[in-house]
């Protein structure tokens, strides 16, 4: 996949490590040039530094500050934002029956409110210019909810619901807004996972890689870069007629239709 006709700049929140510096690495491949945000800014700029044309940015999306102020760095060193990718870490596990008020109001400014913030400083101008990719890493949470994961799997949906929205609005100006979905991938976020699981049961982590393993088709964790060409091909211009959509890179792992 290429950037298509022209330059393109992408903005990739989350940006400096697992699968969003996977998606930053594959587009500034592919001919995009990238701001590479997140709240460590200097890992952010080192990263950058190994990119062909790409800037490092401090951006913490549920500070409204933040979130100006790197598009704003951004538009200024690389041009006008064409791709954004919606990308963060995810909240604490929690139960259900354990749900924390305040914790799901910390998981829904992560989740839903920053996202939502981000697209509200980019999406106009990409409306106007006729060209845009929104593309948003979910979780398979969002169409088949994860016990233990409670407030992942209630502010993904929401934003999934959020994002169909938009992306019937957006279609007629050229602006596409598509969701990717991670099952299993090998990245810190699922190690910490995993290693939750084993203290709870008394497993070792192993153990439980093992048993999460036997329970997706391809019998194995996915990598980054599987993950990431699909978002790379979800920015490019050959998938101009590609949008409102939830697709899964996940190895099989949910059974639904």
């Amino acid at each position: 996949m290429t950037a298509g006709s022209g330059r393109r700049v992408a903005l990739v929140a989350g940006g400096t490590s697992g699968l969003g510096l996977a998606i930053g690495r594959g587009l500034a491949e592919a001919g995009f040039a990238v701001a590479l945000g997140g709240r460590r800014v200097e890992l952010a700029r080192r990263e950058a530094e190994a990119l062909p044309e790409a800037l490092g940015v401090e951006l913490n999306i549920v500070d409204s500050g933040s979130v100006a102020a790197a598009v704003a760095a951004a538009r200024e060193s690389l041009g006008p934002i064409d791709v954004v990718v919606l990308n963060g870490g995810g909240p604490p596990p929690s139960a259900a029956t354990d749900l924390d008020l305040d914790a799901a109001r910390a998981a829904a400014e992560l989740l839903l409110h920053g996202p939502i913030g981000v697209l509200n400083h980019c999406l106009p101008s990409m409306r106007e210019r006729s060209w845009g990719r929104v593309v948003a890493v979910g979780s398979s949470a969002v169409q088949q909810p994860i016990p233990g994961l409670a407030t992942s799997s209630m502010y993904r949906t929401a934003l999934a619901s959020y994002l169909k929205l938009l992306a019937e609005e957006c279609a007629p100006h050229g602006v596409t807004v598509n969701m990717v979905l991670p099952g299993r991938i090998s990245t810190d976020r699922t190690a910490q996972l995993d290693a939750g699981a084993a203290q709870r049961t008394g497993r070792s982590v192993m153990e439980v890689r093992a048993a999460s393993q036997a329970t997706i088709p391809m019998r194995r964790y996915g990598t980054a870069a599987e993950f990431a060409a699909m978002g790379v091909f979800l920015c490019s211009d050959q998938a101009r007629y590609v949008t409102g959509e939830q697709i899964r890179v996940d190895g099989g792992l949910v059974r639904a239709l």
